[in-house]
């Protein structure tokens, strides 16, 4: 059976998708940005933090944890931080390092986001 799920704490969706899809023991995560957060205006380390807040309450909704993250997708508009953002990577992946995918892209929907995460999570 396929779930389709939003979470209140994220904020409302005002576009053609969900917060994530849930099929079987896994959650398929839409992308998620600091869009609407403090750190919408902040560099990428505070706008992966945000984005990784989201993903801690996503999980932890659907009882799961970070460290069942099988796969993630990032977007970023910029490697001129890579480093940073790699430090963010690692304190949120601990010992359970995630199948990774990295593009850079030329923008996010909202110019000043930096980053947006796609992610996959085994329930």
């Amino acid at each position: 059976m396929i779930t389709r799920k939003n979470y209140p704490q994220l904020g409302e969706v005002k576009a053609p998708y969900v917060h994530a899809v849930k099929h079987a023991d896994t959650l398929y995560v839409s992308g998620l940005t600091a869009f609407g957060t403090p750190a919408q205006q902040a560099d990428i380390a505070a706008q992966a933090e945000a984005i990784f807040q989201q993903l801690h309450c996503i999980a932890g909704e659907e009882q799961s944890s970070l460290e069942n993250l099988i796969k993630v997708t990032i977007f970023i508009t910029s490697f001129d931080e890579i480093n940073t953002l790699r430090s963010v990577l690692f304190r949120h992946y601990g010992d359970h390092l995630p199948a990774s995918s990295l593009v850079q892209i030329s923008q996010l929907f909202s110019p000043e986001l930096k980053i947006e995460i796609e992610a996959i999570i085994a329930l």
